[in-house]
C-alpha cells in the first residue's frame, strides 16, 4: 500500500536509498523541473526523448503520464517515438511504443 502523501521516489525507494530520494525530490523535481527557461511541456518532451534513446522504459511509464499532464498529446508522443526510431534505434522505439500503449490504454 502506497502513502499518497509521499512523492513517487519516496514510495519506490525511500527506505532503501533516502539520499537518492532527497536529490530526486529536491534537486531534480524541486529545482531543475521548476526552472523557467523551458516550459514543463518542453521538459517533458526532452525527458521522454532521453528516456527512449537510453532505453529506460521503466522510468518512461511515469514520464509519459507527466508529459500528458504537461500538455503533450498522445498523437504528439507517438510521433516523437516514431521519429526517434531513426535516431535511437528500432528496438528502443518498439519498446517505447509498447510502454506508451500500456500507459495510454490504462
Amino acid at each position: 500500500m502506497t502513502d499518497p502523501t509521499q512523492t513517487r521516489a519516496q514510495q519506490l525507494i525511500g527506505d532503501f536509498a533516502p539520499k537518492l530520494v532527497e536529490l530526486t525530490d529536491g534537486v531534480l523535481f524541486g529545482d531543475i523541473w521548476e526552472r523557467s527557461e523551458l516550459s514543463p511541456r518542453d521538459r517533458s518532451l526532452v525527458t521522454v526523448a532521453s528516456l527512449i534513446t537510453s532505453g529506460s522504459t521503466e522510468q518512461l511509464r511515469g514520464h509519459l503520464g507527466r508529459a500528458k499532464t504537461n500538455g503533450l498529446t498522445e498523437p504528439e508522443l507517438k510521433e516523437a517515438i516514431v521519429h526517434l526510431a531513426f535516431y535511437a534505434g528500432w528496438p528502443k522505439a518498439v519498446s517505447a511504443i509498447t510502454v506508451a500503449k500500456e500507459v495510454f490504454d490504462s
